[in-house]
């Protein structure tokens, strides 16, 4: 178990006091979920929704883009490497 996880209410990383997921984190759940970009967007698009709940004056686009927007440019970058492989 990671010591980077949230801190509910305030949603920061009890590890090191960024906003979570923090960088480790992200490192930690790209790793974790390196097979499954499903399930990691699901487990985020949970904690979003509590996120949302904790913070609601936070916009939902910032939200968004904390939770699951970098999801998007990891994935993104292996599926083009993917595409580019000699066949």
């Amino acid at each position: 178990m990671t010591v980077h996880g949230p801190v509910t209410r305030a949603w920061t990383c009890g590890g090191c006091g960024l906003p979570w997921p923090c960088p480790t984190r992200r490192r930690q759940l790209r790793a974790e979920y390196a097979a499954a970009p499903v399930s990691l967007a699901l487990y985020l698009g949970t904690q979003l929704v509590r996120a949302a709940e904790d913070m609601p004056r936070t916009p939902a686009g910032i939200l968004h883009q904390r939770f699951l927007g970098w999801t998007r440019d990891t994935y993104q970058t292996k599926a083009a490497g993917l595409r580019q492989r000699p066949q």
